[in-house]
């Protein structure tokens, strides 16, 4: 087998065998295929794409690339949650104490954030002591014990796709949606996890920019997890302005708890409700999605959630106390209000500038080296539909001190926002869902 006769092939429209991608990946991987050839296969895929099946066999050669998590240990049946990214998604950090509340292991290893989104791994450890490294035995005895436990990806997992996607990243293949969907899937598939609930953004801080596309991305990844055997769901919402009102890691974690405690913004609590009883489903904890809700906002309304919060904070070495009194958290010395530049209505947020900008604040990493600061960030005072008057504040930057750099940021945070005369509505949070029945439009 040769790799000229695969690129070959795909780039005449063929279909690719199991066989030939594993020949294909697995030889990348230890160096035996160059750059050049591994480049060529990628742009003939970005033009002729690649089928369900392919597509398939695609994530499993990525997955078996590296390592792969064994959660067998842990009982019940294991869902994991993946975000496509966003700004403001403090999602992570609700639901895996809401929904272990309602009986459903959450055994989940996140990422740090890089560019304008955030990372959850970032956001944990902005609370004082909490640990994101355990050793295996640890982690599933931990989740056995409370129900949930999230950390640092470990190991090496599916190692192809790093390779892969870096490659893909200077050679303009990047926005190819079997290739995309085969890079998040096979690190949820070597993750371990017995079912997979994503959160796809659309939107102008998403990756993914119109509904269409987003519904594409959403149904090659779905299509993946059946083929595979893992029962995959998938909710499209609207990443068109941030989600709730703060971003930056310590502002986020507040947010949730705020949530946990029933008081978040409406927002962000529908998205982590419809997104857990997704999960509370395919867990076997619910006989269908009205009966998980019910469930999943008595556990909100009893404080089950918050006390399972609470466990698993302290077990991975945090302050309990945070879960009541959230001032524990870091604070940024220095609050500046950016004022509305006219009056009228907020007719849209660009969620990509705001993330952005909390960034340059050092909430965000401009480089994978780049040292975060937990304590500062963005806070939204207006969001879209709202009516503003000139001069009063739409946010609020926290900040180590009112220099240049953060009146920069002042403009940068003005600028995002588009005022207009004429009221506006907010466009629905949910749009679509995808499972292996198809797609369905709310």
């Amino acid at each position: 087998m040769r790799a000229v006769d695969i690129i070959h092939k795909k780039r005449n429209g063929g279909s690719l065998t199991n066989e030939e991608l594993s020949f294909l990946i697995q030889g990348y991987s230890r160096g035996e295929i160059p750059d050049y050839q591994m480049s060529a296969w990628a742009m003939a895929v970005y033009f002729q794409g690649m089928n369900p099946e392919e597509t398939a066999f695609l994530t499993l050669a990525m997955a078996e690339s590296g390592d792969r998590v064994d959660l067998s240990p842990i009982r019940g049946i294991k869902v994991d949650k993946h975000s496509t990214g966003g700004v403001g998604d403090k999602t992570s950090l609700i639901i895996g104490p809401l929904v272990a509340s309602c009986g459903v292991p959450v055994a989940k290893m996140s990422g740090r954030g890089l560019g304008h989104t955030g990372g959850t791994i970032d956001k944990m450890e902005s609370m004082p002591g909490f640990r994101t490294e355990l050793a295996r035995e640890d982690f599933i005895a931990q989740v056995n014990d409370i129900g949930v436990a999230i950390i640092g990806q470990s190991g090496d997992l599916a190692p192809a796709d790093k390779k892969l996607y870096a490659l893909r990243d200077v050679t303009a293949t990047v926005e190819s949606i079997p290739l995309i969907a085969s890079s998040v899937m096979s690190k949820k598939i070597a993750a371990g996890a017995d079912a997979i609930v994503l959160d796809v953004k659309t939107g102008s801080g998403a990756f993914m920019k119109t509904l269409d596309d987003s519904e594409r991305l959403a149904k090659a990844m779905v299509e993946i997890g059946t083929q595979v055997g893992r029962r995959t769901a998938a909710l499209i919402s609207d990443m068109d302005q941030p989600l709730g009102f703060a971003i930056g890691n310590a502002l986020e974690v507040r947010e949730a708890i705020q949530t946990l405690h029933g008081r978040g913004p409406d927002d962000l609590t529908e998205l982590c409700i419809a997104l857990a009883s997704h999960m509370v489903v395919l867990g076997g904890q619910a006989a269908n999605l009205k009966e998980a809700e019910a469930a999943l906002r008595e556990k909100l309304r009893s404080g089950e959630a918050l006390a399972k919060f609470k466990a698993f904070v302290a077990a991975q070495g945090g302050d309990p106390a945070v879960g009541d009194d959230p001032a524990l958290l870091p604070q940024a010395p220095v609050l500046v209000e950016v004022p509305a530049p006219k009056s009228g209505h907020v007719h849209a947020i660009q969620a990509e500038e705001l993330g952005l900008a909390a960034m340059l604040l050092g909430a965000g990493r401009a480089m994978k080296d780049s040292v975060i600061d937990h304590a500062v960030g963005i806070t939204l005072r207006r969001k879209v539909g709202e009516e503003v008057r000139e001069g009063e504040t739409i946010a609020l930057l926290h900040v180590r001190e009112d220099g240049d750099a953060a009146q920069a940021v002042l403009r940068r945070v003005q600028d995002a926002y588009a005022i207009g005369d004429e009221p506006a509505q907010p466009s629905p949070l949910l749009l679509s869902i995808v499972t292996e029945q198809g797609v369905t439009r709310f």
